[in-house]
């Protein structure tokens, strides 16, 4: 049955979210609203949908931006698209629609990275057919998007899902229960303590983080739309932890976490994920994404505490089939695949010099 493609504007978002949250594919990252904060950082969001009969069957949230130097448009659908994978034809489609958008756009390649475990042969070997090539870069959690997750069906029961955990992880929830931990949902007056408490996070551990505005952007566009919540954990009075939380459909994700350099001991980073879970269960939601770790997963690799961490809480260790580039534009493709580390390298070195200095 043939099907009907069309680029949707905005009095159509409601519809669009509605299709992202009922299929099984759906992702918070290609929701309408995750395409206008972006916008507010230098992309051009684009949603595509087919339909058959009336009805949305296959969705992509793209995002446009120019590349330095080259000044030329890329495409990127993250997590995305969403569809039904093992319709070829469905998909055949939907690839048919963006790359008559990328030709009028002049975009070198689209960016996949979708929400599909890497067993999944049958869709690498159907990638590969369609002219897709792998697009692994090796760097930090491997990937625009991580690659490897831990991920946690939280179907069952409260009383089940503690008697799963590693039995320390179980011990430090009831620790910080008893030593008087406090977890309540936050709202946008707690942003301020919460960046306070992450730029404490970024320093300690000495990592980059986002600017303040991004985080009240996050919040102002998908927390009205029931998408995004902040967590506040409370300490004898004062703010020791925060989490920012997203969810759509059956499916929620632990997105940012921060922890004051104070009052540790009382393991508030276990409590507040513990009453994530469980706002998540209580929202219908089946799964609970804890998002990256590392795919080296030796103990002297410096990122092991946090896989450890995420690890206790008895998930599933999760390895995505990766980022497949689409290329419209070969030569220039080239070009921007020997430009992209360099660039992406030098910039991060002059802002990490930057905020070392300011900090100073």
């Amino acid at each position: 049955m043939p099907y009907t493609a069309r680029i949707i504007g905005d009095a159509e978002k409601q519809r669009f979210d509605e299709f992202m949250a009922r299929h099984p594919k759906g992702h918070v990252l290609q929701t309408w609203g995750w395409g206008e904060l972006k916008s507010k950082t230098g992309w051009q969001p684009w949603r595509v949908v087919l339909e058959r009969e009336g009805e949305i069957v296959a969705g992509i949230s793209i995002l446009e931006r120019k590349i330095p130097v080259i000044g030329t448009p890329i495409f990127y659908a993250s997590r995305g698209p969403v569809l039904d994978w093992q319709d070829e034809s469905l998909f055949d489609a939907l690839l048919l629609e963006v790359r008559k958008l990328a030709r009028k756009r002049g975009a070198i390649f689209l960016k996949v990275d979708p929400d599909v475990p890497s067993s999944a042969q049958d869709l690498e070997n159907y990638l590969k057919s369609r002219g897709f090539r792998s697009a692994e870069t090796g760097k930090g959690f491997e990937g625009v998007q991580p690659k490897y997750v831990f991920r946690l069906d939280i179907s069952p029961t409260e009383e089940t899902l503690l008697a799963q955990m590693h039995q320390k992880t179980r011990y430090n929830v009831k620790l910080a229960t008893k030593k008087g931990v406090s977890i309540r949902v936050g709202t946008k007056a707690d942003l301020p303590e919460f960046y306070r408490v992450l730029k404490e996070t970024t320093e300690r551990d000495k990592f980059l983080v986002r600017s303040y505005s991004y985080f009240e952007d996050m919040y102002g566009e998908l927390n009205p739309a029931g998408m995004a919540e902040v967590f506040i954990a409370e300490y004898e009075g004062q703010v020791i932890a925060g989490t920012l939380a997203l969810i759509i459909g059956e499916k929620a994700w632990y997105l940012y976490g921060a922890s004051s350099n104070a009052h540790r001991n009382v393991m508030p980073n276990y409590l507040i994920q513990w009453e994530m879970i469980r706002w998540a269960k209580s929202r219908g939601c089946t799964l609970y994404d804890f998002r990256g770790v590392p795919g080296h997963l030796t103990e002297d690799n410096p990122l092991y505490g946090l896989y450890r961490f995420k690890k206790g809480f008895n998930g599933e260790y999760t390895e995505f089939i990766g980022e497949w580039d689409l290329v419209y534009r070969p030569v220039i493709y080239s070009l921007w695949n020997t430009l992209e580390p360099i660039y992406s390298d030098v910039v991060k070195g002059i802002i990490g010099k930057l905020r070392r200095r300011n900090r100073g």
